[in-house]
């Protein structure tokens, strides 16, 4: 059994009946985030490689035939349509790092029917999931105002491959490190990491334990000092460095308490102690808002790890976002599900200064004063060029983020820039809505008389 079967069961029901009613025309669907998450000036477009991954290697297999058929009672020959199908369509999205808003496509799938139908689960998971990552990281490092942030998320994440994306989604976003060793070896990023309380708690006392851990690891080390009174902890971290040289590029962890103020009174001790080359690392709980605010209050902390709340999207958990067939066979098609309208159409997305940027459809020339975001990616189901770096997709974020207005940017009360669609655009959807409304419009119900309605039959004589 492939990961073809990571999908929703309604998708394989559509895709049988379109099989069996010879609907195989090419189709092209739009993946999109309706509405910005409240506190979201923007996001950031992630996901797409493991999609193209995915649809690179998607290929209904007997396995699959016969979990589809045990999933729905069925007999295997019910389901044998399915077997050997392949994706061969094509894709068009938004290269991951590129910011994005609300109503924009990140991509656009075009293919057989069926082929584009079995491509959404995965498609819009990966998508959707990553793309809240990289957005919350994204923030994270705005707030730290050039301090290293780092990433201490894994064993909280949903998951260990959701652990493996936010060390990949945070290092894009422009991360210092991460705590998780797959990814940092995988990834060829610093892999980061200090010791628990449970390290100081095996020792009879924190001096003890900072030895040891000292003794152990030659060079800089971090030591962790809020296991027990912070204030005795940074004094007896100071002394151990003191002693051993340790000093210059080491640092001590605080975990826990008022960050801000805890931080600043270590400060003040290790510079006393004659360590002024001694580093203050900040975790427990952090966020963009959390890091923002230590920030703001000029708080003495050299490096931010954030763990649980950025590797889960705490605050935005999920996007509202929708994979929606905008074409079928030459014919656009559109919804219009209240509150849930789309656009019909294949589309382009042209990138404007401060971020004006305008929906068109996707054969409308260049308006000439933008450039287009949707690229191809993927023709007759194979990649049209090599997986990106994850330098590459790191620089085309920083380069989007120094574009971004100011009130996008913000960490509190962001106003997103809003996308606005061509004149083209918005005729054809007008046409297509008609055209829906003719069509759907339930024929006039001839009025009945008066006495029909009252139920009272008259003649002319009693």
């Amino acid at each position: 059994m492939s990961g073809v079967t990571t999908i929703d069961l309604y998708e394989v029901t559509m895709a049988m009946s379109y099989l069996r009613e010879g609907m195989t025309g090419p189709a092209t669907f739009s993946l999109f985030v309706r509405d910005l998450p409240p506190e979201r000036g923007f996001l950031v477009a992630a996901g797409l490689e493991s999609a193209l991954d995915y649809l690179g290697d998607f290929h209904v297999s007997p396995e699959d035939v016969a979990a589809f058929a045990a999933a729905l009672h069925r007999p295997q020959k019910d389901l044998e349509p399915l077997l050997g199908l392949a994706f061969t369509g094509q894709v068009r999205a938004v290269p991951e790092g590129r910011i994005v808003l609300a109503g924009e496509p990140l991509l656009e799938v075009t293919a057989p029917l069926p082929q584009a139908q079995l491509a959404e689960t995965y498609v819009l998971n990966q998508l959707s999931h990553q793309t809240a990552i990289a957005s919350k990281a994204a923030r994270c490092v705005l707030a730290a105002a050039g301090h290293p942030v780092v990433d201490f998320s894994l064993r909280r994440s949903h998951g260990p491959q959701a652990g493996f994306q936010a060390a990949r989604l945070g290092a894009m976003a422009g991360f210092a490190g991460t705590s998780n060793v797959a990814a940092a070896t995988a990834l060829g990023i610093p892999a980061v990491g200090t010791m628990a309380h449970s390290y100081v708690e095996a020792f009879a006392t924190e001096e003890e334990a900072f030895h040891a851990f000292a003794r152990c690891h030659p060079g800089l080390v971090t030591l962790l000092v809020d296991t027990y009174d912070t204030e005795e902890g940074v004094r007896v971290a100071a002394r151990v460095l003191r002693d051993l040289d340790r000093g210059p590029g080491s640092a001590i962890r605080l975990d826990s308490g008022d960050l801000g103020a805890l931080a600043a009174r270590a400060r003040s001790l290790l510079d006393d102690a004659g360590l002024p080359d001694v580093r203050i690392v900040a975790s427990g709980g952090l966020d963009e808002y959390a890091v923002d605010d230590l920030v703001r209050s000029g708080a003495p902390i050299d490096t931010y790890a954030v763990g649980t709340r950025v590797g889960v999207s705490s605050d935005a958990p999920y996007l509202d976002s929708a994979y929606k067939m905008v074409e079928y066979d030459g014919r656009p098609v559109m919804k219009l599900s209240s509150a849930k309208v789309t656009a019909p159409g294949p589309k382009q997305v042209f990138r404007r200064t401060a971020y004006a940027d305008v929906i068109r459809r996707a054969d409308e020339p260049s308006p000439g004063d933008g450039s287009p975001m949707l690229e191809p990616v993927m023709r007759g189901g194979q990649r049209t060029g090599s997986r990106p770096t994850l330098d590459e997709c790191r620089e085309r974020l920083a380069a989007d983020l120094a574009g971004l207005p100011p009130a996008a940017r913000r960490t509190r009360a962001p106003v997103a820039p809003r996308a606005t669609t061509s004149e083209r655009l918005g005729t054809l959807s007008r046409d297509v809505r008609r055209r829906i409304d003719e069509r759907t419009s339930a024929p006039p119900v001839p009025a009945r008389s008066e006495h029909a309605a009252s139920g009272v039959h008259r003649s002319g004589t009693r």
